[in-house]
């Protein structure tokens, strides 16, 4: 692995690569609440076909991060990664693969600069319009995700950082296997969390999210429209998807096809929203298999 800061509009992003700079680019974004040397489960099993690169993204790790919560919007994270892919294919397109919150900014890409992404590869993560009709609904996925209101609320970055991170701790890995968290990946979580004001910036993501979350049997009926033709993720588009995960339902992905015409679906029974770390060779062999000429 190696390890590089560059500069992206102006500031600082901390990147991991994997693989060698001459195989193709694979841009991998993290999640909440991870960083860059998430990816360091997988990018190994993908590194010979291609170059991983995987950024702390705005807000994380040792990037960039603002304290004004009106510099999380999706736009600017968008605008980042826009930046670090003009940056590493002097314009041409690339493979795109991002998890949980990276998946939102992977969508973006594919949505709004389509011609910066080839194809496009989401692992339990999730489409924008299907996302918020499910936690509109005011069913099992709008309960599911009640704690996205708690980390809304001011202050709640000391909340979740009191006693060595414990409230986080139980966040990050409550009813799911968490058998691939070592102490010592533990250990380089709270690392990250620790640094200066992180937390903090690491929770604006959700601060300045348009997504509105109902609450539990109370639907939310007048949603705003949201335009189709913008939100049409026109290249080939892989979604790996762990059954167990208790985070993100498999209602969040209903009627996707609408959105991604060339659409491949793989379901894994033995992972949850942690498939990544938890089956990182059977992911690596889906996206391979996946792959063209492959």
């Amino acid at each position: 692995m190696k390890t590089e800061t560059i500069m992206l509009n102006g500031n600082p992003f901390h990147i991991r690569s994997w693989g060698d700079p001459a195989n193709p680019p694979l841009l991998l974004l993290h999640g909440f609440p991870e960083y860059g040397g998430a990816w360091a489960d997988l990018a190994p099993h993908l590194s010979d076909r291609f170059h991983c690169i995987a950024p702390d993204q705005r807000g994380y790790g040792q990037s960039w991060a603002p304290d004004d919560v009106a510099l999380y919007r999706a736009s600017q994270l968008v605008g980042d990664m826009t930046a670090l892919i003009e940056h590493l294919g002097k314009g041409r397109p690339v493979t795109v693969m991002g998890h949980d919150w990276g998946a939102a900014v992977a969508y973006g890409l594919a949505m709004s600069r389509p011609e910066l992404v080839e194809r496009l590869i989401i692992a339990n993560g999730v489409h924008p319009v299907p996302f918020q009709r499910a936690l509109a609904a005011g069913g099992a996925q709008t309960e599911a995700s009640q704690y996205i209101l708690a980390l809304r609320r001011d202050g709640s970055e000391q909340h979740f950082a009191a006693n060595d991170f414990e409230k986080m701790k139980a966040l990050f890995l409550a009813k799911m296997n968490h058998a691939w968290m070592t102490p010592e990946k533990l250990a380089a979580y709270t690392a990250e969390w620790s640094r200066p004001g992180r937390l903090k910036t690491m929770i604006h993501w959700y601060r300045a999210s348009p997504l509105q979350v109902a609450k539990p049997g109370v639907p939310i009926l007048d949603l705003p429209e949201m335009p189709r033709d913008r939100l049409m993720v026109r290249c080939p588009h892989l979604l790996l998807w762990g059954l167990g995960d208790t985070a993100l339902l498999p209602e969040t992905t209903e009627g996707l096809e609408s959105f991604a015409p060339d659409l491949t679906r793989v379901t894994f029974a033995e992972a949850d929203h942690w498939i990544c770390h938890q089956i990182p060779e059977k992911v690596a062999q889906a996206v391979k298999g996946w792959l063209p000429d492959s």
